[in-house]
């Protein structure tokens, strides 16, 4: 008979560039966590299965589909409830990023948000964790990994932190929202960051975030990878081969063209060069 815990895989990682922000990627069938604790929170979604956890006196049962979050210093355990066991994808998040979030929503210093309930219902936000943890996996450019993380992090602190800051209305600034652009176009082929791209407009990461998608219609990293592809486009009519538009372009190699481009043209960068010329 096949041991259970062969089937058992996790992945873990850190990202310097997110505050040395962990993340776990982990598919459990017989392990189970001894009660412990973190110096960060603990953010997740449930893929498969479910998981039961003891966490301040009380056992809880995590489905598919649901949102955990504890605490720092908690003390919780971890273990399956199905014999399939269960899989999830977490982030344990520095308790100033999620202080962050609750500031820049309140518009003023603001405690470290406290979640009442390590079990939350909320569909659309599990998806957006779940994009964001993929994407972070997948190591996507600077820009998109930090508008990600702030993003998810403020909806979070909005929607269910027991103390719920006020989402201050933020007025459009089309003047910095044009600045950004002007710098995404100049730099279309570096590793923007968020936070140099808000420096350079003149607001606050966050507020660039919500003003960028109000003026434009989408957030900055989508719109610098559409500055991409309209340059590759370019260089592509101009004769340049499809791995030499992938270098001049910012794109990370052929293959991470070729996906973009054809999300937004409908044809890969090959037909399109053939149909060109």
């Amino acid at each position: 008979m096949r041991d259970p815990a062969s089937h058992e895989q996790a992945t873990f990682w850190r990202d310097p560039a997110l505050r040395n922000l962990e993340l776990l990627h982990a598919h459990y069938v017989t392990h189970t966590f001894a009660p412990h604790t973190h110096e960060e929170f603990a953010i997740g979604v449930i893929e498969h299965g479910a998981e039961r956890f003891a966490y301040r006196h009380a056992t809880h049962v995590a489905p598919a589909g649901a949102i955990v979050v504890i605490n720092p210093g908690e003390v919780h355990t971890g273990e399956a409830v199905l014999v399939d066991g269960w899989s999830y994808r977490m982030l344990y998040p520095a308790a100033s990023l999620l202080g962050d979030a609750a500031r820049h929503l309140a518009g003023r210093p603001h405690a470290i948000p406290f979640f009442p309930t390590p079990i939350i219902d909320d569909p659309p936000l599990a998806g957006m964790i779940q994009r964001l943890h993929v994407a972070l996996q997948a190591g996507v450019a600077p820009l998109e990994r930090e508008s990600r993380l702030v993003w998810v992090l403020a909806q979070l602190v909005a929607r269910h932190a027991a103390e719920r800051p006020l989402w201050q209305p933020a007025p459009a600034v089309p003047e910095a929202v044009q600045r950004a652009r002007d710098y995404l176009h100049a730099h279309s082929a570096d590793a923007v960051t968020l936070a140099e791209l808000a420096a350079h407009a003149g607001i606050s990461p966050f507020h660039l975030l919500r003003t960028f998608h109000t003026v434009v219609g989408m957030a900055p990293h989508a719109y610098l990878t559409q500055v991409r592809v309209a340059q590759a486009k370019a260089l592509l009519r101009g004769g340049q081969s499809v791995a030499q538009v992938a270098a001049l372009t910012g794109f990370t190699d052929q293959s991470h063209l070729t996906r973009h481009f054809k999300r937004s043209v409908g044809v890969a960068p090959g037909r399109f060069a053939r149909a060109a010329h």
